[in-house]
């Protein structure tokens, strides 16, 4: 979910930070293969980074660590599967902070947010991008809120789903600048990615990603804003929603790797430390940069308190927006 300030600190923190100075994990640890619950479909910006991160795990601890993906529910699925796992370390969980901050403000989940996930490490953070088909004849921002006053209706906004981070942009948009922007909710970027090139809606909110780059890059798709902390360095002339008067829709997607709640200390410790030296290789850095995402890393505990600052933050603003499970 939305990429607060609490989390933006960690972008500037060294990626070599680790948890501190817990007691040191079990020294059998791991003696068998970790699994890595992505908790989206593969192919996507998530898993390409999870499957980065697990490669150098796996050197770095001498064990294999093997990826699963368990998409669905905007990441509740994936998540759910590792709060109900055992909590010795050996599973793991990769998704965006959102199943825990903002799904459950909204919808019913199967978990406690609070009480059955413990954060490991932040990841990164996603820009969350508003581009335009081929559908919708204007060139920036201001011509597709000037057209959706103009023509009540007329502008076709796709977003991932219901209480998505997408439809929470949306939300604050249309209560900023007062249009009548008509939501087109997805199950998925897949098929929002399919029906934007076939030019099924004018517009649509979604994460960065290799894909959506060639895309733009091609002319097939236009950016007309971002949510981020500052205009990204591959696309310096689209403006942040805070340029445009919109900060409470400038919005980032962060995502990172969880456990078990119940997990030994010592072992989320040697983790953290783990994955922030494997979030630190400039190849792992790079293949980040180059999907459009930002590497963040820092400790467990510097993650924790991050994601408990996002929850009461999106609390207020479902509360606001009337959000509601369909």
């Amino acid at each position: 979910m939305a990429l607060s300030s609490r989390l933006r600190s960690l972008a500037a923190l060294s990626l070599a930070a680790c948890a501190g100075t817990a007691l040191a994990a079990p020294d059998n640890f791991p003696s068998r293969p970790i699994r890595l619950i992505v908790a989206y479909p593969s192919g996507g910006i998530s898993d390409t980074v999870a499957r980065a991160l697990g490669e150098k795990l796996s050197a770095q601890l001498g064990t294999s660590v093997v990826v699963e993906n368990r998409g669905g529910a905007g990441g509740s699925i994936g998540i759910d599967a590792v709060a109900k796992a055992p909590a010795d370390g050996y599973t793991l969980g990769f998704s965006s902070t959102s199943p825990l901050t903002l799904t459950p403000h909204v919808s019913h989940v199967n978990y406690d947010p609070k009480h059955d996930i413990a954060p490991v490490m932040s990841v990164m953070y996603s820009p969350v991008l508003v581009v335009a088909t081929h559908s919708f004849q204007g060139k920036t921002f201001q011509d597709l809120l000037a057209q959706a006053k103009a023509k009540p209706g007329s502008v076709r906004w796709a977003t991932s789903g219901q209480g998505t981070i997408g439809h929470v942009m949306l939300e604050q948009i249309k209560a900023k600048t007062r249009t009548d922007l008509i939501m087109v909710p997805y199950k998925g970027a897949g098929q929002q990615l399919n029906d934007a090139l076939g030019g099924q809606f004018e517009v649509m909110s979604t994460n960065a990603s290799p894909m959506l780059t060639q895309h733009m890059q091609a002319g097939r798709l236009r950016p007309l804003a971002v949510g981020a902390p500052k205009r990204l360095e591959s696309l310096p002339a689209v403006p942040t929603f805070a340029e445009l008067g919109i900060p409470r829709a400038n919005l980032t997607s962060t995502f990172g790797i969880f456990a078990p709640a119940k997990t030994p200390p010592a072992i989320l410790a040697r983790l953290n430390t783990e994955l922030n030296k494997a979030l630190a290789e400039p190849d792992v850095r790079d293949r980040l940069l180059k999907g459009g995402v930002v590497p963040t890393g820092g400790s467990a505990a510097q993650f924790a308190a991050a994601i408990r600052g996002e929850y009461e933050d999106n609390a207020r603003i479902v509360r606001e927006a009337g959000i509601k499970e369909d």
